[in-house]
């Protein structure tokens, strides 16, 4: 039936032979299959991906048997020409990597390349992406635009300059971190840009995905509240940093809200509730927080 729908809405595109299809497949939820890259992959002749026991057990979940070849990081230069022969015999053949959209962070790029030379047609179907899908619910609305880094080199002192270069500047910073460095990140991050804040997305579309915002330094203590959130694949959007201008632009309306809450609440806390909510910097807050309690208190000594 899910075949059947497939060839329903996407088999009246043309599909020309000779055509390399690179397909999104999904992150971590089936459901998140497009009805398009459903039926090209029942289309093609040939599937070649990053790894075959992963693409075949897809295949198998969606009821399709196709002839796989292995095209993953170690191999793709030279294999990059197999696809080509294949290609140029005008077969179609899709291209996945094991999840996600191909050519972002996983291979693909060099088989894309070396089409594009040999002058054949390259066709993408978009689809799931934990980059775009960990951006969309970051909520970071001072971004000027993201900066997909990937995974960092392995080597702390690597890790710091690569983060020195792009954090604390007016764009979003996405990251990819493994479960055994995801502790050693927080502190690196701590360090490069301690007045952050960070969405850490885990498990993204899977049973026990989990997102949460929060100040950078506070991320090693999160992590250790809790074995399991040690566990899965983790994306990172460290957030821009808001401009000066950005910085005073407290509503009115956030800021009546903000002189109410120092009358009954520490001045720390009334700041970070309110930058949470707005969107913020804390220090910015606490600043402006401080001057609503300063206010109060010589208005009592006058009285």
């Amino acid at each position: 039936m899910l075949l059947q729908a497939a060839h329903q809405v996407a088999g009246s595109q043309q599909y020309p032979k000779g055509a390399l299809y690179l397909v999104a497949t999904p992150i971590g939820n089936l459901a998140d299959m497009s009805l398009r890259a459903l039926h090209v992959l029942s289309l093609v002749d040939v599937v070649a991906c990053e790894d075959t026991r992963v693409t075949g057990n897809l295949l198998r979940h969606l009821g399709l048997d196709k002839k796989l070849i292995a095209l993953h990081q170690h191999n793709e230069v030279g294999g990059a020409q197999g696809v080509l022969a294949l290609l140029q015999a005008g077969q179609r053949v899709a291209y996945v990597s094991d999840a996600g959209t191909p050519a972002v962070s996983d291979p693909g790029a060099h088989l894309v390349h070396a089409a594009q030379l040999a002058g054949l047609p390259v066709v993408a179907l978009p689809g799931a992406s934990s980059v775009t899908t960990a951006m969309s619910v970051a909520g970071d609305a001072h971004a000027q635009g993201f900066r997909f880094l990937g995974f960092l080199p392995s080597k702390g002192a690597a890790r710091v300059n690569a983060l020195r270069e792009v954090l604390g500047q007016d764009h979003s910073v996405v990251l990819f971190e493994a479960p055994h460095r995801i502790e050693a990140l927080a502190t690196e991050l701590a360090e490069v840009l301690p007045q952050g804040r960070v969405t850490v997305c885990r498990e993204l579309t899977k049973q026990f995905e989990s997102i949460t915002t929060m100040d950078i330094t506070t991320m090693a203590d999160w992590l250790k509240g809790d074995a399991n959130r040690l566990r899965g694949e983790f994306v990172l959007v460290v957030h821009a940093v808001p401009s000066a201008q950005d910085s005073q632009a407290l509503s009115p309306a956030m800021e009546a809200i903000l002189a109410e809450l120092v009358r009954h609440i520490p001045v720390k806390q009334a700041a970070g509730l309110v930058a949470d909510a707005a969107g913020l910097p804390r220090k910015a807050l606490y600043d402006v927080a401080l001057a609503h309690r300063q206010a109060d208190q010589d208005l009592g000594e006058s009285d």
